[in-house]
């Protein structure tokens, strides 16, 4: 069992680093107002194989440790309240289950309409000071752009690399 607990702490480090990496350096920001990255990959591997736990607390303390490392103006805990939300939905409806294209369309719809297009929106709403409706039009294609990407790279990159990998097979197996 240790050696289980081991394995799955240098895991969850492993893809939190990574998901600092892609989330930080390789983003796209538009404005301020919308961000597109990659970052959400690591964390929806972390979902699939240990939970929403793991997955929600994992990509909070990667939204921290990514503002330390980049500070894009004054921390707001209310991003990281949002990341930890988009861990622990993913965490719902992947662990434990197959990962199809179909799942994943259905688990990205309230994670990229609710938390990111709502609840993200009144976060940049209350830190710039701008009208919540005004804010609106630029968050839409950068949710339809996020959404599209989300469904399609996750079922890829877990089908087609991560499954791949011998001690992911034996992880999933022990599951």
């Amino acid at each position: 069992m240790s050696h289980y607990n081991n394995m799955r702490l240098v895991t969850v480090a492993l893809l939190l680093a990574l998901e600092v990496i892609l989330g930080t350096f390789f983003t796209v920001n538009f404005a301020g107002i919308a961000k597109i990255g990659f970052g959400f990959l690591p964390i929806a591997m972390i979902a699939i194989m240990y939970g929403p736990l793991w997955a929600g607390t994992a990509y909070a303390i990667g939204d921290v440790l990514a503002w330390f490392i980049k500070p894009e103006g004054a921390y707001f805990p209310g991003f990281t309240l949002t990341c930890f939300l988009v861990g622990v939905v993913m965490g719902l409806f992947l662990y434990k289950k197959e990962v199809t294209f179909p799942r994943c369309a259905v688990c990205f719809i309230p994670i990229v309409f609710c938390l990111d297009f709502i609840l993200n929106t009144f976060w940049l709403h209350i830190l710039m000071n701008q009208g919540f409706i005004a804010l609106l039009p630029s968050r839409i294609v950068k949710c339809l752009i996020t959404y599209a990407l989300e469904v399609l790279l996750v079922p890829l990159v877990w089908n087609g690399l991560m499954l791949r990998i011998p001690a992911v097979r034996e992880l999933m197996d022990r599951n």
